[in-house]
């Protein structure tokens, strides 16, 4: 018998896989390495520390604000889960760039958000896209050495700690939708349809912004060409393939009745086949969402 999507199983089932799979460290326990200044500069040089603590530390608050104000029981233990992951994320972020040298302008102290579940959807969305990118960057800085095996493998977790992440909100909003009556869906679906418009707008942006500062330092090396030289030989076709196979690989240990994210894999597969190009195989999955 198939799962039905927003019965107390789905609910037990998504806050279930969360808790058990869920990893105990902390950052400050973690065998950092010693860089040597070669690789420490390539580190620094890359545009986007700014960004990424800020981002993280946002998404941190974020999560746990609807960790406090999520009513179910079971819901908010594992939204608080999650909650506690990214503060781990950022915490991560913060040591990084204090340990290796690396200068990030700190922000204003952030503020809770006022309409938790919105803030959530857009964090949710947000995470699909940097995800599915990130995955195969990743895979690609691995198999490449570009950085040392022990600083790769002290951020494995966080990368599988994020494919938990994306696996959450696919479900977390289908399970959202389905509980509301059914006047009250299409309203919820356009509020999922315009989250995924602002976070795909919003990293449009990002990427324009880290373009313009590294075209502001002429003097570093470009990270994008730099990266890619030092991968190797691939095509943006084949970039995409690899993130396509690595969040199939990813999201493959957990099961496989819960909903697998779909718009952002959709995207990549609808721009290689206008590219005339052929992703790597991967199995489909049970069921997809988002």
């Amino acid at each position: 018998m198939g799962l039905t999507i927003g019965s107390e199983e789905h609910k037990r089932l998504l806050c279930g896989f969360f808790m058990e799979s869920f990893k105990k460290f902390e950052p400050e326990d973690l065998p950092w390495p010693d860089l040597d200044e070669t690789v420490r500069r390539r580190l620094a040089d890359l545009p986007i520390w700014e960004e990424a603590v800020t981002t993280e530390a946002e998404t941190a608050l974020k999560v746990q604000a609807l960790g406090r104000a999520e009513k179910d029981p079971l819901l908010a233990e594992a939204i608080s889960l999650q909650g506690y992951e990214e503060d781990r994320h950022a915490r991560m972020l913060r040591m990084l760039t204090e340990r290796y040298g690396i200068e990030v302008r700190r922000k204003p102290d952030l503020t809770p958000p006022a309409d938790p579940h919105w803030a959530f959807l857009r964090v949710g969305y947000g995470e699909c896209f940097d995800s599915f990118f990130g995955f195969g960057l990743f895979a690609l800085a691995k198999d490449s050495g570009y950085f040392p095996p022990p600083l790769v493998d002290l951020f494995e977790p966080v990368l599988q700690e994020e494919a938990r992440h994306i696996l959450f909100i696919a479900n977390w909003v289908a399970y959202c939708q389905a509980q509301l009556p059914s006047f009250r869906r299409p309203s919820y679906l356009f509020r999922r349809g315009l989250a995924l418009w602002l976070q795909s707008v919003s990293r449009v942006k990002t990427a324009v912004h880290l373009q313009g500062a590294q075209a502001a330092r002429p003097d570093q090396e470009n990270f994008t060409m730099g990266a890619a030289q030092s991968f190797g030989d691939f095509s943006v076709r084949e970039f995409l393939g690899v993130c396509l196979a690595e969040q199939d690989r990813r999201l493959a240990p957990y099961d496989r009745r819960l909903l697998r994210p779909r718009v952002v894999p959709r995207l990549a597969r609808a721009a290689l086949s206008l590219a005339g190009g052929r992703p790597r195989p991967v199995r489909a999955a049970a069921g997809t969402a988002l």
